[in-house]
């Protein structure tokens, strides 16, 4: 079988607070491959964001192993983790996260920017990725121009303008009303059946079923891991 997308083994997380130790992470073990479409799924405090914010190189751990792609990254330096987080992973947020100055496509192509070497065709590449998620005809407008929906979309666009080898998605449809976050997880599952692999936070089990597998935290620890 080919290497994980993500490996954790034996993931810990800890944090100071009020005096006391917080065990956000207690062992984490679990493996991700590419091309699946996963959930992290939990009450509050379960440790769900905490692993999404680790993934996705936001965060470190206190204690373990992570591989991205076969290679440790659970001790490397802020300005590494920055390189690799530009070139290997997409984000998508709850609240959309587009600069309210720039365009659909000039925030589309923000991503580029940190890419080394440099990418020739950004304006082409951009527009690629809104075409992808039915955005071309918005590329000039601003994001005060746009819904929530196509936020959204312009959100994923950026996402995915680096081909990274995944995508996490914190509450992607957080924001939406049920029609519209309809659409984005019909829109993600789609971009999944082409080969990205996509793994989700959400505290929604609609949104958590429309994944191919569920992993389910409790106390910092996984308390299920469910494949449909």
């Amino acid at each position: 079988m080919d290497l994980p997308v993500i490996r954790f083994r034996g993931a810990r997380k800890s944090y100071p607070m009020a005096g006391e130790t917080v065990q956000a992470l207690r062992g984490v073990d679990v493996d991700i491959h590419a091309g699946e479409f996963v959930a992290i799924m939990g009450p509050s405090g379960s440790g769900k964001s905490t692993l999404m914010h680790i993934a996705g190189l936001l965060d470190s751990l206190s204690d373990g192993r992570y591989e991205l792609e076969g290679e440790d990254v659970s001790a490397i330096s802020r300005r590494n983790r920055a390189d690799i987080r530009n070139r290997k992973i997409g984000f998508i947020f709850q609240s959309f996260n587009l600069l309210s100055r720039c365009s659909a496509v000039e925030n589309v192509e923000l991503p580029m920017l940190y890419h080394r070497p440099a990418i020739a065709d950004w304006r082409e590449r951009a527009m690629q990725a809104l075409r992808s998620v039915g955005m071309e005809s918005r590329a000039a407008h601003l994001p005060t121009q746009l819904s929530g929906g196509q936020q959204q979309r312009v959100a994923i666009a950026r996402a995915l303008v680096n081909r990274p080898a995944l995508i996490l998605a914190d509450e992607p449809t957080g924001n939406l009303d049920s029609r519209t976050g309809r659409e984005i997880m019909d829109l993600l599952k789609s971009l999944n059946a082409d080969g990205i692999t996509l793994i989700l936070v959400t505290h929604d089990p609609e949104v958590g079923q429309a994944a191919h597998r569920r992993i389910r935290l409790r106390d910092g620890m996984i308390e299920a891991d469910e494949v449909n």
